[in-house]
């Protein structure tokens, strides 16, 4: 399986998209999008900014767990990855990120 983004409507009818690894485990998690065209627009930002390194949080939980965040060139967040067991596998995380977002296909499980 190629990387792909999922992208679902949650029970609260908002859109959030996953970014997710050719072995299926979710790489990144959008914020909750109020309409479906934004949450697409999300998955182009994440495509466009995910070669930028620049563009990544490396931070720490208040637990210590190490996570990261990808930013928009306005400085808004646009997803963010789970909690890891070490800086080193979040670093992975995100090359992971670096990639496969650009190639990504879409898994649009929204279509009525």
């Amino acid at each position: 399986m190629a990387a792909k983004f999922e992208l679902k409507k949650s029970k609260n009818d908002k859109f959030v998209f996953n970014l997710l690894a050719a072995n299926g485990q979710v790489i990144l998690t959008s914020e909750m999008y109020e309409s479906r065209a934004s949450a697409l627009g999300g998955i182009e930002a994440v495509r466009k900014n995910a070669p930028n390194d620049g563009r990544f949080g490396r931070l720490s939980a208040k637990n210590g767990a190490p996570y990261f965040t990808l930013k928009a060139a306005n400085g808004q967040v646009i997803g963010q990855s789970q909690m890891y067991s070490g800086a080193k596998a979040r670093d992975a995380g995100i090359e992971s990120v670096q990639a496969h977002a650009t190639e990504a296909g879409l898994d649009d499980q929204t279509a009525a």
